[in-house]
């Protein structure tokens, strides 16, 4: 049986755009095979849910990371954003882009279901 949901674990904010740029390359990636792409944002990763924030290039002929996020977002991936990390920077729960919202590690259980699920880690 083909695994059709994906999870990416992002605990980079654009301080390591490199490293956020990987992530959202391998989810767009994701979503064009037909998964089910939930991006798990902790730590900086959280402020990636607020309008604005994803905007870096990461290096020369990279692609903008901003190309990146709206992609993801049209091609329907999910942003699941950890309150805990989000609570403690003092952001604001209702900015949160369209595609974003409060889960924690329960939610994202919840999203993954009985189904397997393949695992990125950034």
């Amino acid at each position: 049986m083909a695994e059709n949901n994906v999870v990416i674990n992002l605990a980079t904010g654009v301080e390591d755009a490199e490293r956020v740029t990987v992530a959202f390359l391998v989810a767009d990636a994701a979503l064009e095979q037909g998964k089910k792409v939930a991006m798990f944002l902790t730590k900086e990763a959280v402020r990636l849910g607020l309008p604005g924030y994803a905007e870096a290039t990461a290096c020369e002929g990279c692609p903008p990371l901003s190309r990146l996020f709206q992609q993801y977002a049209d091609g329907g991936g999910e942003l699941l954003v950890c309150p805990i990390c989000f609570d403690a920077r003092a952001l604001d729960k209702d900015a949160l882009v369209p595609n974003a919202r409060l889960a924690g590690a329960t939610p994202l259980w919840e999203w993954i279901g009985d189904d397997a699920a393949t695992v990125f880690s950034y």
